[in-house]
């Protein structure tokens, strides 16, 4: 079964990442929001399918964390599609900030995000 192939597994991310590491924005924080713009949502159709899900699910905001959660992905891996999705203008980007340090219900989502990934 392909899924089970270690090879897959390893080629998938580096294929959606285009070989990258590292997003374009290096500072993107794991709790930074993440939420679908109108270009976002007008372009969806013509997204890669990883993209169109990201947009998808940016509907409703939420953090880099949360999406990596969500879609199964390495925490890395979120990283590099949000930050090319913003550069790209298809998300908006919300950094935390001091007002965010004692949100708790922001800090259990990013919690509940990355046990999610184990």
């Amino acid at each position: 079964m392909a899924g089970d192939d270690p090879d897959i597994s390893l080629l998938r991310p580096y294929l959606m990442t285009s070989g990258r590491a590292q997003p374009v924005d290096q500072s993107l924080e794991i709790e930074a929001q993440v939420m679908t713009s109108r270009l976002g949502a007008a372009s969806h159709p013509k997204l890669t399918f990883e993209r169109q899900e990201i947009v998808s699910l940016c509907r409703s905001t939420m953090s880099v964390a949360e999406v990596a959660a969500m879609l199964g992905l390495h925490i890395g891996v979120a990283r590099v599609l949000v930050a090319d999705l913003a550069e790209l203008g298809y998300v908006v980007v919300r950094r935390p900030g001091s007002h965010n340090s004692h949100d708790l219900g922001m800090i259990e989502r990013v919690i509940r995000g990355l046990e999610a990934i184990h």
